[in-house]
């Protein structure tokens, strides 16, 4: 059964920070592209950050570039999001997802989500 647990969110003033966590079970982690994904409230889920397999190449969002930090630990099958400068506007539940792309098709799953405020 995989399992993509989603830990660290809550509330955050404005300019604050949080370390949201994602541990992953029953895939094999390594073979995976890890990604943050958020919604907020009336609004698409988005891309917030991904990292490749290795996590050799991460990439970001616009929005939370030189603000949030994406890094795995392979060994510990856990993902990482460190989000500093929090504002208002990231505001939303976030979403750990992995992706296998196998040869003519993939394998995606989602965790459950957490919520993260940011408000004074």
């Amino acid at each position: 059964q995989v399992q993509l647990v989603e830990s660290g969110g809550g509330l955050v003033q404005p300019g604050g920070s949080l370390r949201l966590s994602c541990a992953a079970s029953g895939i094999t982690f390594s073979s995976n592209a890890m990604s943050w994904y958020r919604q907020a409230p009336g609004k698409e889920r988005e891309l917030v950050a991904g990292v490749t397999r290795t996590g050799g190449s991460t990439n970001y969002a616009d929005s939370v570039k030189g603000r949030f930090t994406f890094s795995r630990d392979n060994t510990k099958n856990t993902v990482y999001l460190q989000m500093n400068s929090l504002k208002p506007e990231d505001t939303a539940v976030y979403y750990c997802h992995a992706l296998r792309v196998l040869t003519g098709t993939q394998l995606s799953y989602w965790g459950q989500g957490t919520q993260v405020t940011v408000s004074s």
